[in-house]
């Protein structure tokens, strides 16, 4: 193997508008081993890959393959020099199912019928231990399904350059080291991996190299063996010490703001379990069981036939029929693109979605109101680029996911609902997310849907575990006895 990387990525600059996402960057990705990319939230790590993938080109510098100067000019001169990337939003078509999303846009074979087309997504998707249905319309499917869908596609393509968005912010830890291990076997087959995560234990096991980008520059490059612990990257990437850490204080619960019983539908078998001011409930499982049709029925994107949900002591029909902008319900989706934002309004319009009953006075919407407000919410989450006339889809995702938070809370809820809040969030926005929704205990319950156990055991008074569309327990985090039991649970051993 030889010692020239296979990838030389020399003076790369990048901008959109005003946004300087790239700035001079100079970069080698060897055969053979694994380069972790780290950076705050719009640090430019996603923009810098998408540019390798043909996604984008660079306003100026220069792309180097096996040593010589390339322009990748679109994706598909990228695949076609081996370059594969999962993207950290998915690019799939939600009305075909998982073996058409697959082999879409393959033309190597003329004629497949669908069963050929289910037994060869069958076969390496049991290659790789991932758990899909070959035969299942992807609109149907989980975040963390779908994620499993985009990783196919790539290991189908055989891609000998392999770029991965954040792979293990939907996976359950299983998931995740399923995912290592087939990384580790493409390492050990002289593929040539990066590796994109704001995960810096997974960095640590996984990484043979570590570049980190601030504010579109590379600031760090060095091999992971001469790291000594995450600390070091956590202060390398925001410039001061982060703990993940949160002092969860116990709080007195007070009045009852959700209770659900009896609920069945799409799966859920007799789903019963009540929420009150001053606690978050947390819910831990792999996806896929039963925790999307949770949380669409207390939000109200569900009919419920049977069963009862009360919110905040009134029936969810009523509730959603004559609903309060503020001191009501705050829901943060899962799908910060396609459910909680509208990727072409700018963020002041966005901000506006759920507020605007706020700022309004009769047919008037004074926005010059709403936009001060706005203003001050960008600082507060620290949301960049601060430009409120950004587009949604000119924000990275984590800065996207903070400007979701920034509305939610700023419409003081007394129940939330929050879905994998802090997906795809860097460890400094992370921390800053966890303080903020044990602060809102004082004021509200919150239902916190997640697939990082960790998050659930630091956020949660109380945790659920579901498997199979039944909430198997429902347990306070003091009891280590069935803490210790989460993982066959959520496996459905218990």
């Amino acid at each position: 193997m030889s010692d020239a990387p296979v990838i030389r990525l020399e003076k790369i600059s990048k901008s959109f508008g005003e946004v300087r996402a790239n700035h001079d960057i100079s970069l080698d990705i060897h055969e053979g081993r694994i380069l972790a990319l780290l950076g705050e939230n719009g640090a430019g790590k996603s923009t810098l890959m998408s540019l390798l993938a043909g996604q984008s080109q660079p306003d100026s510098g220069t792309i180097y393959f096996h040593g010589t100067p390339v322009s990748f000019s679109s994706t598909e001169k990228a695949i076609e020099a081996g370059i594969g990337m999962v993207y950290q939003h998915f690019k799939l078509v939600e009305a075909m199912t998982v073996a058409e999303n697959i082999f879409l846009g393959r033309s190597d074979r003329v004629w497949l019928s669908r069963k050929g087309l289910n037994r060869s997504v069958a076969e390496i998707a049991n290659q790789y231990s991932m758990q899909v249905d070959a035969d299942t319309q992807v609109a149907d499917l989980s975040m963390g399904e779908k994620q499993q869908v985009e990783i196919l596609k790539l290991l189908f393509r055989q891609s000998n350059i392999l770029i991965f968005d954040e792979p293990t912010a939907v996976l359950t830890p299983h998931e995740a080291n399923n995912l290592f291990e087939t990384m580790r076997q493409m390492k050990a087959d002289g593929k040539a991996i990066v590796f994109i995560s704001h995960k810096l234990e997974e960095v640590m096991s996984i990484a043979d190299d570590i570049a980190i980008l601030k504010r579109g520059k590379i600031v760090g490059l060095m091999e992971a063996a001469r790291v000594s612990s995450t600390r070091e990257l956590a202060e390398m990437m925001v410039g001061r010490e982060v703990l993940l850490e949160v002092d969860h204080q116990p709080m007195e619960t007070r009045q009852q703001v959700l209770k659900v019983s009896g609920l069945n539908k799409d799966g859920l078998k007799d789903i019963s379990f009540e929420i009150r001011q001053g606690e978050i409930v947390g819910i831990v499982g792999v996806a896929g069981n039963g925790q999307k049709p949770l949380v669409e029925s207390v939000c109200g994107l569900q009919k419920v036939d049977t069963g009862v949900i009360t919110l905040l002591g009134r029936d969810s029909r009523d509730f959603f029929a004559r609903r309060s902008w503020d001191k009501a319900l705050s829901y943060i989706p899962e799908d910060r693109q396609g459910l909680a934002t509208c990727q072409g309004l700018d963020m002041l319009d966005n901000f506006l979605l759920t507020t605007r009953q706020g700022f309004q006075s009769g047919p008037w919407l004074p926005k010059h109101e709403a936009r001060e407000k706005l203003d001050y919410l960008i600082k507060e989450f620290d949301i960049r680029p601060p430009n409120a006339a950004l587009l949604a889809w000119q924000l990275s995702g984590g800065n996207l996911q903070k400007m979701v938070l920034s509305r939610e809370f700023y419409r003081k809820p007394r129940l939330i609902v929050a879905e994998q809040p802090t997906q795809g969030l860097d460890i400094a926005a992370a921390e800053d997310v966890w303080n903020v929704l044990l602060t809102a205990r004082e004021q509200a319950g919150i239902l916190l849907i997640t697939g990082d156990l960790s998050e659930a055991l630091e956020l949660s008074d109380r945790i659920g575990v579901m498997y199979d569309g039944q909430l198997v327990s429902l347990f306070s985090r003091t009891d280590e006895e069935m803490i210790e039991a989460i993982p066959q649970m959520m496996a459905g051993l218990a």
